[in-house]
């Protein structure tokens, strides 16, 4: 007996290996997923921008990431003692501008040197809605708190994201062949709107994602976190308890999805070295200072070294460190 409708998973998605390059940005679900790829032995670049919620900013985030943007004080906004920038979340911003700036910069440019290489593009849109700022009439992507009457709000148009990400994949794709583009709606609801308006939101970005996976195939594919959250889970106990985040158990319910749909067969193999390593080093021993624990970390040691030189661009810096520190 079923006790829910499973949701069909896509097939033909590209086959991950922790060798990939990856760059996720949206919302804070792709924060969440980016953080389980890292758990699990990728590096990604996540969120060079912070959290970003609606798809124009977003892509207005990754054209400045292709440029190499380099902020200056005059693209920062002084506010409640603090400096900010328009299109970065608050996580960035600080009393000092050269602090802040600093912050933006070193970032940026690290996502730039990033970005013509990458293998997998994963971009999560949250909401259709967004701000733009009256002075300027461009698309803001975090509001920092101000008054809502500097702003002009609306939902963006099915085919405004479209046309917007058409453009964008199209000279992303020339410029770097490999790339493969993941698309996901995010599962959290943003309810101050009404339950109905947060309907057609995630609408408006179900069918704008779609029109771009048809105009890029095999370039472009859609992952369906948003439907396995409400179509398959289907409960508030799969909430937070603000009732508009997934739980934790919802977001690693989704990663397995994930896994099962886009990793190859070599990063399952990998992912459960990797697994074994950590649960060893969580191991906490009566009696740290014995032979027998020193030698059960060495062999930890050796374990990381084989895996390592079977995989040379796997990071196990910080098992190592502990590893050391634990040893002395």
């Amino acid at each position: 007996m079923n006790f829910s409708t499973p949701v069909e998973l896509p097939s033909g998605l590209p086959g991950l290996v922790q060798a990939n390059k990856l760059m996720l940005m949206g919302s804070c679900f792709a924060t969440h997923i980016g953080s389980l790829l890292a758990d699990a032995g990728f590096r990604p670049d996540i969120n060079p921008f912070g959290v970003l919620y609606n798809p124009l900013s977003v892509s207005a985030a990754l054209r400045e990431t292709i440029e190499g943007k380099v902020y200056k004080e005059e693209d920062l906004f002084f506010f409640r003692e603090c400096w900010h920038s328009p299109m970065h979340h608050g996580d960035f911003s600080s009393p000092s501008v050269e602090e802040t700036l600093e912050n933006i910069n070193a970032r940026l440019q690290r996502a730039h040197r990033q970005i013509h290489n990458l293998d997998c593009l994963m971009l999560t849109f949250g909401t259709s809605w967004a701000y733009e700022l009256k002075t300027t009439g461009r698309v803001v992507a975090n509001c920092h708190k101000m008054q809502e009457s500097f702003f002009t709000r609306r939902r963006l148009g099915i085919q405004e994201i479209t046309a917007d990400y058409t453009s964008l994949f199209s000279d992303l794709i020339a410029r770097n062949p490999k790339l493969r583009i993941i698309l996901t709606v995010s599962p959290i609801r943003h309810l101050k709107d009404g339950m109905h308006a947060n309907q057609l939101s995630k609408a408006t970005l179900l069918l704008a994602a779609d029109n771009l996976r048809e105009a890029f195939p095999g370039h472009v594919f859609y992952f369906p976190a948003y439907e396995l959250l409400l179509d398959e889970l289907r409960d508030y106990r799969f909430y937070a308890d603000d009732m508009v985040h997934p739980s934790s158990l919802a977001i690693r319910y989704v990663w397995e999805k994930f896994v099962q749909t886009c990793f190859a067969e070599e990063a399952l193999e990998i992912m459960e070295e990797i697994k074994n390593i950590n649960k060893a080093l969580a191991h906490r021993p009566f009696h740290p200072e014995s032979e027998e624990y020193k030698y059960f970390l060495g062999q930890i040691v050796l374990k990381i070294d084989r895996l390592n030189e079977k995989y040379p661009y796997l990071d196990f810096q910080n098992e190592r460190e502990l590893c050391r520190t634990r040893l002395k």
